[in-house]
């Protein structure tokens, strides 16, 4: 088998290269950018609402669309990447993003920007799904937890600083500059990607392309590591389809709890991503410092992230999981109870991002973990794509939610219990 091999052991085993941290650096990056670019819509939604004249039913499908597209993104292009590799399914990833994002620009009416919304999702889907196994295989035995959890602590940095300057846009713009400026940094990663990201070691030797011998080599001579003389044996995959092996012994416990409790904790983390800007220009606020109350959600997200991926060195990682959905679940529904001014909400929101997206990133990681090398794009993907479902459901439910005239304390109690439903699951899979 492939991870039986010297030389995986070796890379196991040895310290990071410059080639792997600049990977796992790159891989942040691109999480930072999927990270503006889902949080876009959240950011323009107080001005689509007020130019287009939508109730919130309608602005929660908007709000969903490139989630759903996401989640169609994780489930086929994580598999396109199982098959050519993970770096050419990044840059499709990249295009996609670029395109969707301009063509956002454009859009006249609600249906063209949930088109639009839904084809960028696509993009946002597949890159990470795609990022995810990168940074696992980039990773040796002793940094695969933290960096998984590094690349998915990019999703809040780029939030941070795109909501930041989203923010400084909608003061003096309206919402189309939003999207315009994440279609400028989506396309000026292209070339980055393009230079400087390796491809998988690990993809190389399960899945053996065209010179995957003399690319194999060149890239473990970049991490100062021997020329081989021949690929490890490839590891036999019998006549299942790889989406099949996920339902067969002894993945399929693992696969279905892993959808269940993602699919559940994220629609408790849209609930807030995407709901917060909303809200808080529903109480009376402009919608800048409205998007600066988000920024905070996900500075708390970030800390979370990081918090999480650094005890991860220590602590069991199912067990700090668990932890942080229960957390995640008092914070929502403590959110939902609002308070006497901005600052107030700004810093229960920070403190709920903390929790939920501290949840987020142990799910990947723990979902990196789960699946072997040869299955790890489409396993990561099919998690995370179905799992997406909830991503999509969250906003959408939360929206018939507030259209049947529930209050905010109702509606967060009510979403706040996917996170608690996911520490069930993953109760469930510790003991099988």
């Amino acid at each position: 088998m492939a991870e039986s091999s010297e030389i995986l052991r070796r890379l196991d085993e040895a310290p990071l290269s410059r080639t792997q941290v600049s990977g796992i650096l790159l891989c942040l990056l691109l999480n930072a950018l999927d990270g503006f670019d889902v949080l876009a819509i959240s950011f323009a939604s107080p001005g689509i609402a007020a130019e287009w004249g939508i109730d919130r039913a309608a602005l929660g499908l908007v709000l969903s669309m490139e989630l759903i597209g996401m989640a169609l993104g994780s489930v086929v292009l994580g598999a396109y990447a199982d098959r050519v590799g993970r770096r050419p399914a990044i840059l499709l990833c990249l295009g996609i993003m670029a395109t969707g994002m301009l063509a956002a620009t454009f859009a006249q009416n609600v249906q063209m920007l949930s088109v639009f919304r839904l084809f960028t999702g696509l993009g946002i889907g597949g890159m990470l799904a795609c990022t995810n196994a990168m940074a696992a295989e980039l990773g040796n035995a002793r940094t695969r937890s933290l960096a998984v959890g590094l690349m998915a602590s990019g999703y809040p940095v780029g939030a941070i600083v795109g909501g930041s300057i989203a923010a400084k846009l909608l003061v003096g713009g309206d919402w189309r500059h939003v999207f315009l400026f994440g279609a400028g940094a989506t396309a000026l990663c292209l070339p980055l990607v393009w230079w400087l990201m390796p491809e998988s070691v690990r993809y190389l030797f399960q899945r053996q392309p065209a010179n995957a011998l003399a690319r194999a080599n060149r890239l473990l001579a970049r991490m100062g590591q021997g020329a081989i003389e021949a690929l490890p044996p490839r590891r036999a995959a019998g006549a299942k389809l790889p989406l099949a092996q996920l339902f067969s012994e002894p993945l399929a416990r693992t696969t279905i709890l892993l959808t269940i409790a993602y699919f559940c904790h994220i629609m408790t983390f849209y609930f807030i991503i995407k709901w917060v800007p909303k809200i808080v220009v529903d109480m009376g606020y402009p919608a800048s410092q409205a998007a600066g109350v988000l920024v905070w959600a996900n500075v708390g997200g970030l800390a979370g992230a990081v918090l999480l991926s650094m005890l991860s060195w220590r602590l069991p990682l199912r067990a700090l999981l668990v932890a942080a959905l229960v957390a995640a679940t008092a914070m929502v529904a403590l959110f939902g109870q609002g308070q006497r001014d901005l600052a107030g909400l700004a810093l229960i929101a920070g403190i709920a991002g903390f929790f939920t997206n501290a949840g987020v990133v142990g799910m990947y990681a723990l979902i990196a973990q789960s699946f072997p090398t040869e299955a790890r794009g489409t396993g990561t993907g099919f998690v995370i794509g179905v799992g997406r479902g909830g991503a999509a459901l969250g906003p959408i439910v939360a929206g018939l939610l507030f259209a049947m005239n529930l209050g905010l304390p109702v509606v967060a109690l009510g979403m706040a219990g996917g996170s608690l439903v996911a520490a069930l699951a993953l109760l469930a899979l510790k003991r099988g």
